[in-house]
């Protein structure tokens, strides 16, 4: 049963990946970035209300749900603006090295000593970094733009890791899924005032976008990322309790990893030099010797 659950995560995984690149490849427009987190973030909270329902919750859990749901409001609007600037691989290679952050915050708070597969990683990771950039040269400054996206994703998506990691070693850990009903709930409001403000200081209305045509896809994508958010990161918060964490971790996030690879090849047809495809494969060794860690 078990298994079968990591298969649906992971495929929940990879669905919220590729519609987050379909829908940044068809609107050029920051505002419905905005709109497409606020929205995403709602149909997530729903899926987990009626999942699971809300119990009483502490005043510890209310205020860490709070601050995830903000952290990852930013961490939705800076992933965006990164696979609308980069390849979705190397863009999923980047952003989980944050296995990295919350090994170390495991190093640093909770008592968890340093493996030596963990220090692989980290070297591997780097090499990854480096040939992230070895690229045909065309455009440093949409490169540059798309790496400081990339790495404000990695930060954001570390720090989701050590809130979940904080909550679920506290004595609330019970509460979770009201805690991540909280934090969904405010990532929609956050990113819902953003939009509304960036839509009232956009001077051109944008007729592609208007037409009901070009919005039903664009609104199905959001309901699907919704969902498999949703589904993401309550079926990884289970499992991570209930398997092994030499079998879980490396399997969902090099698992995850591989996924998305192979659908950015097939599905999007992403043209990487060899050096750059050589980087994705050695950040995947790298997420994999993380999370042996």
């Amino acid at each position: 049963m078990d298994i079968l659950l990591l298969i649906i995560s992971l495929g929940a995984y990879l669905a919220a990946n590729v519609v987050k690149k379909l829908y940044t490849d068809r609107t050029a427009s920051t505002p419905h970035i905005f709109l497409f987190t606020s929205v995403g973030s709602l149909i997530a909270a729903i899926v987990l209300f009626a999942w699971g329902g809300v119990s009483a919750f502490s005043w510890f859990t209310a205020l860490l749900g709070i601050l995830f749901g903000t952290v990852t409001a930013l961490q939705g609007i800076f992933h965006m603006a990164a696979l609308k600037a980069g390849p979705l691989s190397y863009t999923t290679v980047i952003v989980s090295f944050s296995t990295l952050i919350t090994a170390l915050s495991g190093m640093l708070f909770f008592n968890e000593s340093p493996k030596i597969t963990q220090g692989i990683g980290i070297v591997l990771m780097l090499v990854s970094f480096v040939l992230a950039n070895v690229g045909k040269g065309e455009d440093k400054k949409t490169n540059l733009k798309w790496l400081v996206f990339c790495i404000l994703t990695f930060i954001g998506t570390g720090a989701i890791g050590i809130m979940q990691k904080v909550h679920q070693s506290s004595d609330d850990r019970a509460q979770l899924n009201e805690f991540l009903v909280i934090a969904f709930a405010v990532s929609a409001l956050i990113c819902g005032v953003a939009y509304l403000f960036m839509k009232g200081k956009e001077k051109k209305p944008e007729a592609a976008e208007g037409s009901s045509a070009s919005a039903l896809p664009l609104i199905l994508f959001t309901v699907i990322s919704g969902v498999a958010v949703a589904v993401n990161n309550k079926l990884n918060l289970y499992l991570s309790g209930v398997m092994e964490s030499a079998v879980f971790f490396p399997v969902v996030n090099g698992g995850g990893l591989i996924l998305t690879t192979l659908a950015a090849l097939v599905l999007f047809r992403e043209r990487l030099t060899r050096v750059q495809w050589l980087g994705v494969g050695v950040g995947i060794l790298s997420v994999v010797f993380l999370c042996l860690g």
